[in-house]
């Protein structure tokens, strides 16, 4: 019986690993498409000078 015990153990510490890892993926694209906004017209214009000012 103690060896059903722990195959359950190691059941549920691989579902726990693995929802963790979907909760970090999940969170990291969340966190990947704030970072993709577009950018206000100021934003866009002071990058533009940006660009230009390390060409000139």
């Amino acid at each position: 019986m103690d060896h059903l015990n722990s195959g359950y153990l190691q059941l549920g510490l691989f579902a726990l690993a693995f929802g963790g890892l979907q909760i970090w993926w999940i969170s990291s694209t969340l966190r990947k498409r704030d970072l993709a906004r577009p950018l206000s017209e100021g934003e866009f214009r002071r990058s533009l000078e940006r660009i230009w000012a390390k060409r000139t």
